[in-house]
């Protein structure tokens, strides 16, 4: 205890009041048998690849920071709930975070093991030691003492109160998974299994799968399926663009954003489509319609990402992969369909996304939607809330979007970090220096 209020009295000489009312707010934390840290710079939490990039960009300015991690490892989306065969699905030079890019080695498209190396060599390039296998359950301001209260629990449930003047949210867009809910689920027979769960086709060779949803994911684990001697069928429910993951000979994202510095957004959207009709074909032949709004413009209305083809529609054009409309009821052994035909599946997998799930743990006002859990601000102004509050991650625009909010963060921050050092040092040169 004595350590921190040192800090805080040197932070704070000019308002003693605020000593005293930490001295008692640790004497309560005490009696209830709760540990109480001050943190001197700022609370991340999250250690995914958006608190890894903040933390960097701290460091490197100076401001310390401190990392709270729910799980054992960094990355813990990539390292525990992905499949096995996951690459990236833009080229390694959009998915670099801030101050160290990719090794030279490393394909256009880095495997998952391949980015978890990279993450785990930036994590100690920066020295960033997050504390793992700590949930944070509440976070709150406290107006009186000025700062703010996380309040987090370990593996053992020992809870720690951590008090700091800046909190970084980082837990970014797929923080829990999403779980749809489909009449007859507790009556089927088979194997339900969200692809977090999810790791290779090889469980399910020589069995009939259904895959809900029809993002990058979903459209990965049936090419996956069928690479292990499986029976797919994939569930579109909705509209979909799908775009060849290369055109002209390169990067479909890349040459959007080339394309974008001198074209309108429709006219580049209407490029795109026109390139992807000539190599994938008519789509909707297929039961793969498409939005009317273009696949960038729709990108930026909802967020909702095109899917990058690295081989699903091949398979679908061929019947490998089946594709069905949404699903009314399960029942113990087959799948009705909306359409009223009925299929015999021995397994579900829901490629049904991740949410946010800030709104269960932060106790804020007007920052975070308590709907959705993402920032009210739409891009790219959602990084900056009230009284040292900042979001990372939720920008819906991939790496690309954390390493413009992680610089805008550790500026800002630095900011009131020289400010406040500037003012005690002002402070210190006015008290009497003890002779002893």
């Amino acid at each position: 205890m004595d350590y921190w209020l040192r800090e805080l009295e040197g932070k704070q000489a000019h308002d003693p009041l605020l000593i005293e009312r930490m001295k008692k707010s640790s004497e309560s934390s005490s009696c209830s048998r709760e540990r109480c840290v001050w943190v001197p710079g700022a609370v991340i939490v999250g250690a995914g690849p958006s608190g890894l990039a903040t933390a960097a960009y701290l460091k490197e300015k100076g401001v310390p920071s401190l990392i709270l991690e729910r799980s054992n490892c960094i990355a813990s989306l990539w390292q525990l709930k992905t499949y096995d065969r996951l690459h990236l699905h833009l080229p390694k030079q959009f998915c670099e975070l801030p101050l160290m890019g990719f090794p030279c080695d490393f394909p256009t498209y880095p495997t998952k093991q391949q980015f978890i190396h990279y993450l785990e060599t930036y994590a100690e390039r920066f020295a960033i030691r997050p504390r793992f296998n700590e949930t944070v359950r509440h976070a709150e301001f406290d107006a009186t003492l000025g700062f703010w209260k996380v309040r987090s629990f370990n593996e053992r449930e020992v809870a720690t109160e951590f008090l700091c003047r800046w909190l970084i949210v980082a837990t970014g867009e797929n923080a829990e998974a999403v779980l749809p809910q489909i009449e007859g689920m507790g009556d089927f027979s088979g194997t339900v299994k969200h692809t977090s769960l999810y790791k290779s086709g090889e469980e399910f060779r020589g069995k009939t799968v259904l895959v809900v949803g029809c993002g990058n994911s979903g459209m990965e684990v049936c090419l996956d399926l069928c690479n292990h001697n499986a029976t797919p069928s994939l569930v579109v429910r909705d509209t979909v663009h799908i775009l060849p993951r290369e055109m002209l000979g390169k990067s479909t994202f890349g040459l959007s954003m080339w394309l974008l510095k001198w074209l309108p957004i429709r006219f580049v959207d209407r490029f795109l489509l026109i390139v992807s009709w000539f190599m994938l074909g008519d789509t909707a032949r297929f039961g793969l319609d498409r939005p009317k709004v273009g696949p960038l413009q729709l990108k930026n209305l909802s967020g909702k990402t095109p899917v990058l083809d690295v081989g699903t529609l091949a398979k679908i054009k061929s019947g490998h992969i089946k594709v069905r409309p949404g699903i009314k009821r399960l029942k113990r052994y087959t799948v009705e369909f909306v359409d009223g035909r009925t299929e015999n599946f021995d397994a579900i997998i829901l490629a049904t996304g991740y949410k946010s799930n800030v709104p269960y743990w932060l106790k804020e006002g007007d920052m975070f939607s308590k709907k959705d859990g993402f920032p009210t601000k739409p891009f790219p102004n959602g990084w900056k809330g009230e009284n040292g509050l900042y979001a990372v991650g939720f920008t819906k625009r991939g790496l690309l979007g954390t390493s413009m909010d992680a610089k805008r963060i550790a500026e800002d921050i630095e900011r009131c970090w020289k400010a406040k050092h500037s003012t005690t040092f002002s402070l210190s040169l006015n008290v009497p220096q003890s002779n002893s």
